[in-house]
């Protein structure tokens, strides 16, 4: 359990249960990098992940379910909650026991907690049959119905979350955007580079632009960049898989000429929060989304382009590519976006008052 703890006298003490450890994105930018800022604001958390980066980077690197790490995490929440009276409110990002009902769940959390997600979590047991259907289906309403305050990541999560909760606040998934403006990147070597970001379990995602890359590439070279996956051959196209990391992923990111977030329209892609297109406005990277979810948002107000089809895919890309002066003022309006509205700095305070309302709600 890594701690932020113990320094400060009459803090307010927040235990925070992540399903994942900070290798997760959506615990890295959603919980660790508050850490620090709530601690200057006399908020200390203690973070508790229920599986640890080791249990993520063995799925993303061999894409397998490690059974004795989930019963471990089963073991390590045990003792979590265990400890819960040393605290005044529990953050609960994502799902706080896999495949336990969320009525015992409830239960077993004495706390009065918080419920933070970014994904449409609550698809994850509905969509299935048979006993883990009945038994799991209502999971996450259910759930949601004991939080004093639910952070959800954009609109489509708010309005399942309101169903249960009379505190639903939109906090959106943060990047520390003066971070991605301190790393360099090379784009002038003559190739159209487009990018793309994420994990395995997303690449699929990419069938959306491979037709119009394909059409793309007739005019000239094109390049498509992917970091986090690994991306069919795309007959034309030039495909570069990188592997993820950290401490790379921003200097990868200032080399695209334009960072791309394609998405089917179906239920699980319209609860996503849009964070690749955050990534690469906060970079000052032209960005190109399908009109879904909360890309709508994201990318509103010129601050980058929405592409539906094939053809609209061909004139977005084009669009960068022939017009470098436009291209540069959308990076520079989606840079200013993100500040504003998407960045840590933004959505601190708020977040800290948040966790202060839960408790003392």
């Amino acid at each position: 359990m890594s701690s932020q703890s113990g320094a400060i006298r009459g803090a307010l003490r927040v235990l925070a249960l992540p399903l994942y450890g900070p290798l997760a994105a959506s615990t890295r930018h959603r919980i660790s990098y508050y850490l620090p800022g709530l601690a200057q604001r006399d908020i200390c958390v203690d973070m508790a992940p229920f599986l640890g980066d080791a249990y993520l980077a063995r799925r993303f690197s061999m894409g397998q379910i490690s059974l004795s790490a989930v019963m471990c995490g089963y073991w390590r929440r045990v003792g979590h909650l265990a400890r819960q009276n040393h605290y005044d409110v529990a953050w609960v990002q994502g799902e706080l026991n896999p495949l336990l009902p969320g009525w015992l769940d409830r239960q077993l959390l004495r706390l009065p907690y918080v419920y933070d997600f970014d994904d449409a979590y609550y698809l994850k047991y509905a969509k299935r049959g048979g006993l883990a259907g009945r038994v799991l289906g209502a999971k996450f309403g259910q759930f949601i119905a004991g939080a004093k305050i639910v952070a959800a990541g954009n609109a489509t999560l708010a309005s399942y979350a309101s169903q249960y909760c009379d505190d639903v606040r939109i906090v959106p998934t943060v990047v520390d955007h003066e971070c991605y403006l301190k790393v360099d990147g090379n784009r002038a070597d003559g190739v159209f580079n487009v990018g793309w970001i994420g994990s395995p379990s997303s690449i699929r995602c990419l069938k959306v632009v491979t037709r119009p890359l394909q059409m793309l590439a007739m005019e000239g070279s094109v390049r498509l960049t992917v970091v986090g996956g690994v991306a069919p051959p795309i007959e034309g196209v030039d495909v570069v898989n990188v592997a993820w990391s950290e401490a790379s992923e921003v200097s990868h990111i200032r080399q695209f000429d334009v960072g791309v977030m394609p998405l089917e329209d179906e239920p699980w892609t319209r609860g996503k929060c849009a964070f690749k297109l955050i990534q690469y406005m906060a970079c000052g990277v032209p960005a190109i989304g399908s009109p879904v979810g909360a890309n709508r948002e994201v990318l509103a107000d010129d601050a980058g382009l929405m592409a539906e089809d094939d053809l609209q895919w061909l004139k977005a890309l084009r669009c960068v590519r022939d017009n470098p002066e436009a291209a540069r003022k959308m990076g520079e309006r989606g840079r200013v976006k993100v500040r504003d509205s998407y960045s840590l700095a933004s959505q601190m305070d708020g977040y800290a008052q948040l966790l202060r309302d839960a408790a003392r709600g």
